[in-house]
């Protein structure tokens, strides 16, 4: 008897190929959608598939926050954001949300785990550094979420629950900004409630909070997001780099091949790949935003994904879009 197709296989369509010297040697499989400056969605594949949208999510989870009475901005405000390297500013970043809220690191509640960038990774193991929440890459996430339970008068014990006021917050935020209510509820790898949505859901909510007004909690967001990039992620990452290249936008990834990203026009989109792989995710945001004539010089570097032969460049990931 055949396997059942589970709906986001058959929504997904070719996105991206790994080119050798002429020769595609593999593809990758997804979605992506748009959202354009009148709301209409189109895309690659079935952007109303459903899908677990993982760090991505974190902007709408901060609006939340602050919606809950979180007093962040800035730098301190792009960390709860974040999916950040583990790098001392982003360590020093978290402990400042915490002690902000009288909370010290004992009181987080993520996933123990060495810092995700590889050169404080190794860094990390090369001094026999245990696991720790603080060094995990949602720790910011975690001290912000926390500070926001204390500024709401909620209890911080239980905070990763579904049922505490704070997951109840940002569940309605989750299906507000995204048009859509959740279609399931997990448990992300960092321990917080993941709620599912689609990519066209996801791609609305980027929109709408990077068109937001100043003041606004979306407004906040996107405007700490853009001042500071190196925050969201680290040094070298692609995410931080995007940024970087393109003035204006607001952006942020996920696990297993998830990036989302809006422009102050009201434009936006995310993108799922389907085998898990954030390989192809610059070349494919970039060949998006060179679309919407939102190139620079930086971009074209930013999206450069080579493919090696004996060290040197023999190929590249190129966008099927």
């Amino acid at each position: 008897m055949p396997l059942p197709v589970p709906p986001v296989l058959a929504g997904a369509v070719p996105l991206a190929y790994v080119e050798r010297d002429g020769t595609v040697e593999s593809v990758h499989l997804g979605t992506l959608a748009r959202v354009e400056r009148d709301g209409a969605v189109s895309g690659h594949g079935d952007p109303d598939t459903p899908f677990l949208p993982r760090s991505a999510l974190k902007p709408v989870q901060a609006v939340a926050l602050l919606r809950a009475g979180l007093d962040l901005d800035g730098e301190l405000l792009a960390l709860a954001c974040a999916s950040h390297s583990g790098e001392a500013g982003h360590l020093d970043g978290v402990r400042r949300v915490l002690a902000g809220a009288g909370l010290t690191a004992d009181d987080l509640d993520n996933t123990p785990d060495l810092p995700l960038g590889v050169e404080p990774g190794a860094a990390a193991r090369a001094a026999g550094t245990a696991p720790a929440p603080l060094l995990q890459n949602c720790s910011g996430k975690h001290a912000a979420m926390l500070a926001a339970c204390v500024a709401a008068g909620w209890p911080t014990a239980g905070y990763r629950e579904p049922d505490h006021p704070l997951q109840r917050l940002i569940h309605d935020t989750v299906t507000e900004l995204t048009g859509r209510v959740p279609d399931v509820t997990t448990v992300d790898g960092c321990g917080a409630p993941l709620f599912g949505s689609t990519p066209a859901g996801l791609a609305r909510a980027f929109a709408r909070i990077a068109v937001a007004a100043p003041g606004t909690p979306e407004g906040r967001v996107a405007r700490a997001m853009r001042a500071h990039p190196w925050c969201v992620g680290g040094t070298g990452r692609p995410v931080t780099r995007l940024a970087q290249a393109v003035p204006g936008l607001v952006v942020k990834d996920g696990a297993e091949g998830v990036l989302a990203a809006g422009l102050p026009d009201g434009r936006a989109f995310a993108i799922t790949v389907l085998d898990g792989s954030p390989r192809p995710l610059p070349v494919l945001a970039a060949a998006v935003l060179r679309g919407w004539a939102a190139d620079t010089p930086e971009l074209a570097e930013t999206a450069r994904v080579d493919v090696l032969g004996h060290g040197r460049p023999v190929g590249s990931v190129r966008a099927v879009t």
